[in-house]
C-alpha cells in the first residue's frame, strides 16, 4: 500500500482520470472516420488557448479508444494515470509488466498538438523498433505522424523522421546526431529540430547508468601503435602490490615507486612522465586492461573486434570504444589488430544533452532509489504509481555461503529441484562468463536450459527465449535483464511463440535455415503447419524480408490470406496450450527468480526481482551469494566472513541473518554513493565546458544560418582590433607600441605604407575608428577582386573560413581542456578547490581560443585569392 502522502500527490491525478472515463461512452460510437477527425478537433481548441492541461481529459479518451481498436487492449486507470505523471513531466515508477509502452504513447499524443515534436527514447535499437511499430498502428487510427531513426539512416531520411509528430529514437542516436549537427557544414544537413519534449523510456537506465560517461564523436589521430604493444609486454614482467596497487573500488591501477623504476629500467628510459615522450598512460591503460578489463565479463571478442559489454543490460554495444587509448590497450592484451587511436571532436554529457529539453519525463520501474539524484540533477520528481493488481510476489531472504564453489552448486541443485517439479526459473547472473558457468554446471546434471548473454548466437534468439522463459520447466540463464522490454509471460506468449514457430517453419522449408531451434512444437501445431502450402507463398517472399512480410500479413488480419490464417490458428492452439500450462504453473508459485550476485545498484537487483509476480501472478525470489563475490569481498568488510568462522559453518550451509542483510544494503548504499559522486562531478565538471559549447554551437549556427556572411568577417575584424587596442591602451613602452601596430596591420593585410608615428601620436578614438575604416576598404577591395573572378566565391569562402576555423579551434580546446582535466585535481595539495581553479583556467582557455578563431579567419580571408588553372 502507498503511504498517506503519495495517496494525496496522486490524488489530483485521479480527479482527471475521472474525467477522461466521461468521453469515453461519446467515443466509444465513433466510426473509424469521427476518430481519426478527433486530432484536426483537438488541434484546432490547442490553437485556439495553446493550452494543453485543458485537452488533457479529452486527448486521452481518444487515444484510449484508438488502442482499443487497433490493438484489443483496454488501458487501465493506472496507465492513464502514469500517463498523466509524464504530461506533467515527471518520472513515473510503474513496475514490470504494467503496459510502458502504451504509457508513453497517450502521452506524446496529447503533446503532439504543438508541432514542436515529440520524442520517445528507449534503450537500444529493437525496443525502439518495436515501439515504433505498436505506435505506428495505433496512430494510423487518429492521423498522427511517428518517425523511427536508426543507426543506417541517411541525412535527408533522419531529418524526415525527426520531422514528425512523435519520433521514436535511441538514446545514443539521439546524442550523436546533436554533436554531428553542430559539426555541419551545410544546412541541409541538420537533421534535428530544436528539442522540446522527450519521454524517457527505462529513464534510470539512460539517466544515471549511462551518464557515467559522455557521448564523444571521435576523428583519426597520429598515435603510434607500437607503444600499446611493448606497454603490454612490459606489464607481464610486473608484480601485483610490489610494482603496481589496484583500487578495485574506483577501478584504477598506480603504479609503485618501484614499479615506476623497473619499467624505466625495462624501456631504458630516465623519466616515465617525460612530456615529450610520455609512457605512463599506455602502462596503467596496459594494466587495466590485464587487471580490471576481463574478456566476457567487459568484453566480447566478435569478428576479430573487441565488443564492449553493457555492465547493466547485459547487451552487447556495438560501434562502442573505450577512449584514452584504453581499448587499444585491450586490442593489444588480445593480439588483435591495433586500430588507429582518436582524437575527440566533440563531446557531450547525457545530463546536459536532456537538460536541452523544455520538457523532460520519464517512465521506469526502479527509479525510487535514485530519487535523490534526478531530483538534483534534472529537476525530475519520481511519483510511484500503484500497481493494477496487488503485487503477490515473495522476495524471500539472501542466502550467503563461504565459498563461490558452494554457492554455484547451491543453485544449480535449486535448478535442478525446480526443473523436476516444473516449475520456470529465471537466474540472472552478472557477466557472459558466469553465465556459462552455471550452463556448463546444468549441462553436466542433464538438465535443458535456455542461455541469454552478449554472445552473437544467443542474442539471434532472444524473444525467443524470452517467450518461452515462462513456460512449464523452462529453465532460463541471463545476465542482466535491465532494458529487455520482454514481459516473461507464465505459460508463454502465444502471439510472440506463434509468429516465431510459423516464421522457423517457413526458413527452413524454404531452406533459409536448416536447423529448428524450438525446443519442443506441440503435436497439434505440427499437422497445421504441414498444411500450410509452401509453394503458394514462395514467390511473395524472399529470405531478407520474410519477417517483415509475415508481421504485415498478420497484421492485416485477412481470413482469406493464408499465412494469416495459418498464424490464427497456431494462436488458438498455443492459447489453449498456454493457459492450462499457466494454471499449473501458479499452482507452483509463479516464476521463480534467482539472483546470483548481488549489483553495486540496488536498482539492478530490484529489475531481475520484478519480472516475476506480474500483473497479480504468484512468483518468488532469492539471491544466492557468497563471500567471494566482488560487493561483499571489496565493499562488504570482514564482519560476515569472522561470523560465519565464530559460527563453525559448514561450507554448504548458507546463512540467513538482518545484520547480513544490513551490511549487504550498506555495501550496495556506498557504491551508489560513490557512482552519485562520479557523475555529479562530471556534471559539475561539464557544466563549465557546457556554457561554453553553448556560445561555440550558437555562433556556429548563426554563421550556417546567415546568407550575409560579410558582416561577422566585419565584426571579427573589429573585434581583433579592439583587443588588441585594449593591450594598446596599457602599453607605456613607444617600442612595444609599434609592435601592437604593426600586428594590426599584419592580421588585416594593410599593404598602404601609412605613417606608423603619425597614428601612435593619434587619441585612442582616432585610431579605433581610422583602423575601422581601413579594415572596411581593405575588405571592399578583396571582395571585388574575388567577384569579379567568379561571382558569389567570397560568401563561400566566408562561410568556409568561419566554420573550419571555429571547428578547428573547437576541437583543439577539447583536448586541453582534457588535460586540464586530468592535472587540475593536483591544486587540492596546496588548499585549492580543483573546481573553482578549473573553472578560472577554462575561462582563460575559452578567450585565448575565441581570439584564436578570430584572429585566424581574419588573416585567412583578408589574404584568400583564387588561383585559375589555364588550359591551352
Amino acid at each position: 500500500m502507498f503511504n498517506f502522502l503519495l495517496q494525496k500527490k496522486l490524488s489530483k491525478f485521479e480527479k482527471l482520470v475521472n474525467k477522461t472515463k466521461k468521453f469515453e461512452p461519446i467515443l466509444n460510437n465513433y466510426s473509424y472516420k469521427q476518430l481519426k477527425e478527433q486530432t484536426t478537433i483537438l488541434q484546432k481548441k490547442y490553437n485556439k488557448d495553446q493550452n494543453l492541461n485543458e485537452l488533457l481529459p479529452e486527448t486521452f479518451a481518444t487515444i484510449k479508444e484508438a488502442i482499443k481498436r487497433a490493438t484489443g487492449l483496454k488501458l487501465f486507470d493506472v496507465q492513464i494515470l502514469g500517463s498523466i505523471i509524464l504530461h506533467y513531466g515527471k518520472i513515473a515508477e510503474m513496475k514490470t509488466g504494467e503496459g510502458k509502452t502504451l504509457v508513453a504513447i497517450v502521452t506524446s499524443y496529447l503533446n503532439a498538438f504543438s508541432k514542436k515534436g515529440v520524442h520517445i527514447i528507449t534503450v537500444n535499437d529493437y525496443l525502439a523498433k518495436r515501439d515504433y511499430e505498436l505506435a505506428y498502428k495505433i496512430f494510423n487510427y487518429l492521423n498522427i505522424t511517428v518517425g523511427l531513426v536508426k543507426p543506417s539512416q541517411i541525412y535527408s531520411e533522419r531529418k524526415k523522421q525527426y520531422l514528425c509528430d512523435i519520433t521514436y529514437i535511441t538514446n545514443s542516436e539521439l546524442g550523436f546526431d546533436y554533436l554531428r549537427d553542430n559539426m555541419a557544414v551545410d544546412l541541409d544537413m541538420i537533421v534535428q529540430r530544436k528539442f522540446n519534449f522527450a519521454i524517457i523510456d527505462e529513464v534510470d537506465s539512460i539517466l544515471i547508468d549511462e551518464a557515467r560517461t559522455p557521448l564523444i564523436i571521435s576523428g583519426p589521430s597520429d598515435s603510434i601503435t607500437d607503444k600499446y604493444i611493448k606497454s603490454t609486454e612490459i606489464t607481464q614482467k610486473l608484480e601485483k602490490y610490489i610494482d603496481y596497487d589496484i583500487d578495485e573500488k574506483i577501478k584504477s591501477v598506480t603504479l609503485t615507486e618501484q614499479g615506476v623504476l623497473h619499467c624505466e629500467k625495462l624501456l631504458k628510459i630516465n623519466n616515465l612522465y617525460n612530456i615529450n615522450n610520455s609512457w605512463i598512460q599506455y602502462l596503467l591503460n596496459a594494466l587495466k586492461a590485464r587487471e580490471l578489463f576481463l574478456k566476457d565479463q567487459h568484453y566480447i571478442i566478435k569478428n576479430n573486434e573487441i565488443i564492449i559489454v553493457d555492465e547493466f543490460t547485459g547487451r552487447i554495444m556495438e560501434g562502442r570504444r573505450w577512449s584514452d587509448g584504453l581499448h587499444q590497450a585491450i586490442e593489444s592484451k588480445e593480439k588483435i589488430k591495433i586500430q588507429q587511436d582518436n582524437k575527440t571532436l566533440a563531446s557531450i554529457t547525457y545530463q546536459n544533452l536532456f537538460l536541452l529539453y523544455s520538457k523532460l519525463s520519464g517512465i521506469t520501474g526502479t527509479a525510487k532509489t535514485e530519487e535523490t539524484e534526478l531530483d538534483k540533477i534534472y529537476k525530475l520528481e519520481v511519483i510511484e504509481v500503484p500497481t493494477n493488481k496487488p503485487c503477490k510476489r515473495k522476495d524471500l531472504s539472501d542466502l550467503v555461503y563461504k565459498t563461490e564453489y558452494n554457492k554455484w552448486q547451491a543453485i544449480a541443485n535449486e535448478c535442478f529441484d525446480m526443473y523436476q517439479i516444473g516449475r520456470p526459473t529465471l537466474i540472472g547472473t552478472t557477466n557472459v562468463q558466469k553465465s556459462e558457468l552455471l550452463a556448463n554446471i546444468l549441462n553436466e546434471l542433464q538438465i535443458p536450459y535456455n542461455l541469454l548473454n552478449a554472445k552473437p548466437e544467443n542474442i539471434a534468439r532472444e524473444s525467443e527465449i524470452i517467450t518461452q522463459a515462462g513456460r512449464k520447466f523452462a529453465i532460463t540463464i541471463s545476465t542482466n535483464m535491465a532494458g529487455r522490454g520482454t514481459d516473461i509471460i507464465l505459460g508463454g506468449n502465444a502471439e510472440t511463440m506463434s509468429k516465431i514457430v510459423l516464421i522457423n517453419y517457413i526458413q527452413i522449408k524454404l531452406g533459409f535455415r536448416t536447423k529448428n531451434q524450438l525446443n519442443k512444437i506441440e503435436e497439434n501445431i505440427t499437422l497445421i503447419l504441414k498444411n500450410l502450402k509452401i509453394e503458394e507463398i514462395k514467390n511473395i517472399i524472399e529470405e531478407n524480408n520474410l519477417e517483415t512480410i509475415i508481421e504485415e500479413r498478420i497484421a492485416n488480419k485477412n481470413i482469406n490470406e493464408i499465412i494469416y490464417n495459418t498464424y490464427k490458428q497456431i494462436l488458438e492452439e498455443y492459447k489453449l496450450i498456454f493457459n492450462q500450462e499457466k494454471k499449473e504453473i501458479l499452482d507452483l508459485g509463479g516464476l521463480y527468480v534467482i539472483g546470483t550476485e548481488r549489483h553495486e545498484s540496488r536498482r539492478i537487483d530490484n529489475q531481475l526481482r520484478g519480472r516475476s509476480g506480474r500483473q497479480g501472478d504468484q512468483g518468488s525470489s532469492q539471491f544466492f551469494l557468497s563471500l567471494e563475490d566482488n560487493l561483499l569481498r571489496i565493499f562488504g568488510g570482514d564482519k560476515i566472513s569472522i561470523l560465519m568462522q565464530q559460527l563453525h559453518l559448514d561450507e554448504n550451509t548458507p546463512i540467513e541473518s538482518i545484520m547480513l542483510s544490513k551490511s549487504l544494503n550498506s555495501a550496495q548504499k556506498k557504491v551508489e554513493s560513490y557512482f552519485f559522486d562520479v557523475r555529479k562531478q562530471l556534471f559539475d565538471y561539464d557544466e563549465v565546458i557546457n556554457n561554453q559549447r553553448q556560445a561555440i554551437y550558437t555562433e556556429r549556427k548563426r554563421i550556417l544560418e546567415s546568407n550575409f556572411t560579410r558582416d561577422c568577417i566585419i565584426e571579427y575584424g573589429e573585434s581583433t582590433i579592439d583587443e588588441i587596442l585594449f593591450l594598446y591602451d596599457k602599453e607605456i613602452n613607444i617600442s612595444n607600441r609599434y609592435n601592437l601596430i604593426a600586428q594590426i596591420y599584419k592580421l588585416l593585410n594593410l599593404t598602404e605604407k601609412f605613417n606608423t608615428k603619425q597614428i601612435i601620436q593619434m587619441k585612442d578614438r582616432q585610431i579605433k575608428l581610422f583602423l575601422y575604416e581601413q579594415l572596411r576598404i581593405t575588405y571592399d577591395l578583396r571582395e571585388s577582386y574575388l567577384e569579379q573572378l567568379r561571382p558569389g566565391l567570397v560568401r563561400q569562402l566566408e562561410k568556409y573560413y568561419l566554420l573550419q576555423q571555429i571547428d578547428k579551434g573547437w576541437q583543439e580546446h577539447l583536448e586541453k581542456m582534457s588535460l586540464l582535466r586530468e592535472s587540475i585535481g593536483w591544486r587540492s595539495y596546496g588548499q585549492q578547490d580543483p573546481l573553482v581553479e578549473y573553472k578560472n583556467e577554462a575561462f582563460n582557455l575559452f578567450i585565448n581560443m575565441v581570439t584564436y578563431i578570430r584572429q585566424t579567419v581574419i588573416y585567412l580571408t583578408m589574404r584568400s585569392r583564387l588561383i585559375i588553372n589555364m588550359k591551352e
